[in-house]
């Protein structure tokens, strides 16, 4: 596994990814296992085309314009109005009170139209009877008149004055079904109101107890002179039907309009031996299709992601400061923190004098045969009770922590180095017969080093909650050979430009990315295969296993 692979570059196509698809990958010697089938994990929607046969890690996804979101709309709001033989604007209503489940509005609507019409707001909902006593509620005299008036209003010649801001001088009114009549500004202000303060796309009429939704088409002639507004009200629709289906996801980069889609990451189940990891479109903008967690946190599963960032989150400033103010005494075990700058140390429950450094008798130092500034590797014991115990479990979560968050700080400084590279770069097209094309090599290799970076921070954190055995040290094994070819990259890309040998700095520079490239797929595979195979054995209860 740690033998180093030679690559030539006569063509200068030393990157294409097709050529080591094909290469043969000896992936800790283990065979491959099939992954779930589509019907296993239901997917019915958003199919995508079968391709030819892919990596392990790589999970099947496609990228949905907006015009594509709105087609998707339209051909489920076109189903459920062929079906009932409704107007498409009502077909629409109902489908987003039943959060665009077609199969559910299907079976409610078949046993009750009449109350689901109701209850989506497609018609009113029936008047409860009136009290004719003394004691009727205060609801009802108060709707009453409210509808006496809205119905006088459209027979009886006279001002129109609007139930909303009692204007008696507007000329324009709109109502809806139900013919509650309000004047245009109110409306407009209403349907501003609802779209952008509150950000609701349903908006119901504004006579109080009328439950009766606008269709699309009033929302539109409202705001007629106010595209913005209703461009806002498109997406929010957009946004919900999105929201509803769990093959669909919209990019979190800012300004990003696209969507994508992924049926293979829809199921529970299926989260279990994948991590969908995609893009949209644009190879930059990468994120996880199933959690919160935007970056490429491969190889390790959502579900434990999850517990370390929380673990992170919760422990990381406690656990550093504990680490760097406290220490036990090498006797008693009691935790003692430093508030001086001596270092020779005396514990108040044991009266015992050690050194704060290496925690070493006192009386030994100054000896000729001791030495306080030399590591000595001990090997751990038995924590002695539990405050002992809590130690050593912090000092084994600070130290996949630390590994964890140096190479998240090392990735930042890799995006970093794009400006110094782009420097070379010219500076080797000025100083050699390179092309800029030929000089791409290096930003090449910056990005492989960023991606192999993300790789191995993730890869700690997955150390973390693996049980000990085989399998974990065959993981730490392909960790150590990634992580060794990546600071081998980084030094090279390090390295000032001597003009006399660019042409063996950008051999070893093209071997080196492709090699640390085929390290980095080597951890993927092997982490990907032991999902599907269920080698992957956790110290800590993860949902979705036994």
């Amino acid at each position: 596994m740690s033998s180093d692979y030679e690559y030539s570059d006569d063509d200068g196509d030393y990157y294409d990814e097709d050529e080591l698809m094909d290469q043969d990958d000896q992936v800790a010697n283990h065979s491959a296992d099939s992954a779930p089938s589509e019907e296993e994990m239901d997917i019915d929607a958003f199919d995508l085309p079968t391709k030819g046969k892919q990596k392990s890690y790589h999970i099947e996804s496609t990228t949905l314009s907006k015009h594509d979101l709105e087609r998707a709309m339209d051909e489920n709001i076109e189903y459920i109005a062929g079906i009932f033989g409704i107007e498409p604007e009502v077909a629409s209503i109902l489908l987003r009170h039943f959060e665009w489940n077609k199969e559910k509005l299907t079976e409610k609507y078949v046993d009750n139209p009449t109350g689901i019409n109701a209850e989506a707001g497609v018609s009113a909902k029936p008047n409860p009877p009136r009290s004719t006593t003394s004691g009727s509620s205060r609801s009802t005299r108060r709707t009453t008149p409210a509808s006496s008036r809205s119905k006088k209003s459209l027979s009886v010649e006279g001002p129109f004055v609007c139930p909303i801001c009692f204007d008696d001088t507007q000329t324009r009114t709109l109502a809806l079904a139900c013919s509650h009549k309000f004047c245009t500004e109110c409306w407009t202000a209403y349907a501003t109101n609802k779209i952008r303060s509150e950000g609701e796309f349903k908006t119901t009429c504004m006579a109080e107890e009328c439950t009766l939704v606008a269709t699309d088409s009033f929302i539109q002639s409202v705001l007629a002179t106010d595209l913005p507004t209703f461009d806002r009200f498109k997406e929010l629709l957009a946004r919900h039907f999105v929201s509803c289906n769990r093959k669909l996801k919209f990019c979190p980069y800012p300004e990003c309009a696209q969507t994508v889609s992924c049926p293979a990451a829809a199921s529970k189940f299926a989260l279990t031996t994948i991590i969908p990891i995609v893009n949209c479109g644009d190879e930059k903008h990468k994120f996880c299709f199933a959690c919160p967690i935007e970056d490429d946190h491969r190889p390790l599963i959502c579900s434990v992601s999850k517990l370390w960032t929380q673990k992170c989150r919760d422990d990381s400033e406690t656990a550093n400061w504990i680490k760097s103010n406290t220490k036990e005494c090498s006797k008693c075990q009691s935790t003692i923190e430093k508030d001086g700058g001596c270092n020779h140390m005396t514990c108040k429950k044991c009266k015992y004098e050690f050194c704060w450094v290496c925690m070493g008798p006192w009386s030994e130092h100054g000896t000729a045969w001791y030495s306080c500034n030399r590591f000595d590797e001990k090997e751990s014991v038995e924590a002695r009770d539990a405050q002992s115990k809590s130690r050593a479990s912090l000092e084994r979560y600070l130290h996949y922590y630390n590994r964890w968050a140096n190479h998240e700080q090392s990735a930042k400084l890799s995006m970093d180095l794009y400006a110094k590279t782009e420097k070379k770069m010219e500076e080797m097209q000025l100083t050699s017969a390179l092309t800029w094309i030929e000089v791409q090599f290096m930003k090449k290799a910056v990005d492989e080093v960023f991606r192999c970076r993300m790789t191995l921070k993730w890869t700690y954190a997955m150390a973390y909650y693996l049980q000990k055995g085989n399998e974990k040290e065959l993981f730490e094994d392909n960790q150590r050979d990634l992580e060794k070819a990546v600071e081998d990259l980084s030094e090279l890309l390090e390295q000032p430009i001597d003009t006399e040998t660019i042409g063996a700095l950008r051999q070893k520079v093209t071997d080196k990315t492709v090699y640390v490239q085929k390290r980095n797929e080597i951890v993927l595979e092997d982490s990907a295969q032991g999902y599907l195979e269920g080698r992957w054995k956790w110290n800590t209860p993860v949902e979705g296993f036994d």
